[in-house]
């Protein structure tokens, strides 16, 4: 069970990080829900070394470390598959 709520929280992740990254990514949403898995586990392994992985009642810090996870890997992955695929046609204002 605990497999399918990774890949849960990773695909609603992986969702709002592309909401917040300005543009369109290229990602398709099968990786965008790798990436969104990737953040949030790294997000956590943050929160563990800061010491707020585990706190009583919602665990804020926490969340928001694993959305800044998401963001970031889905930035750096959507650069990534733009770059090796060569399909980096992104509108430029």
């Amino acid at each position: 069970m605990s497999w399918l709520w990774a890949i849960i929280v990773g695909f609603v992740l992986g969702l709002i990080a592309k909401a917040i990254l300005p543009g369109k990514q290229q990602i398709p949403l099968w990786l965008t829900t790798v990436f969104g898995i990737i953040g949030s586990v790294l997000g956590n392994w943050v929160a563990t070394g800061i010491g707020v992985n585990d706190t009583r009642g919602i665990d804020w810090t926490r969340h928001l470390l694993q959305l800044i996870g998401a963001v970031v890997v889905v930035g750096v992955g959507d650069w990534l598959w733009t770059s090796m695929r060569g399909t980096k046609q992104r509108e430029r204002a």
